[in-house]
């Protein structure tokens, strides 16, 4: 999509090259969400971790950083703003 739009772009696969936890932390303000907001609650690491959703935004953070899988994706980020891009049509809100 962002392609057929001549937008070039890094892709970052996040199971290779996971985000940092300082990383996270400033998508989540770029978004405006807490790391409960892009919690994929139906992930295997969810349920393994025995998590809710209520456990404190650090703490979230530090279990997305050691399991990529937890973190909503995609995620796009353009300098200081970012979109989740579900659905991918998200993602051209960056654009404007």
């Amino acid at each position: 999509m962002l392609r057929d739009r001549g937008v070039e772009f890094r892709y970052r696969e996040y199971r290779e090259e996971p985000l940092s936890e300082s990383e996270i932390r400033s998508v989540l303000a770029k978004l405006g969400v807490q790391a409960s907001d892009v919690l994929r609650r139906r992930d295997k690491a969810f349920r393994e971790l025995g998590l809710t959703g209520k456990e404190a935004n650090a703490r979230l953070v530090a279990l997305m950083a050691r399991h990529p899988t937890l973190l909503e994706r995609p995620i796009g980020v353009i300098g200081t703003r970012a979109a989740l891009g579900r659905p991918l049509e998200n993602l051209l809100s960056l654009l404007a």
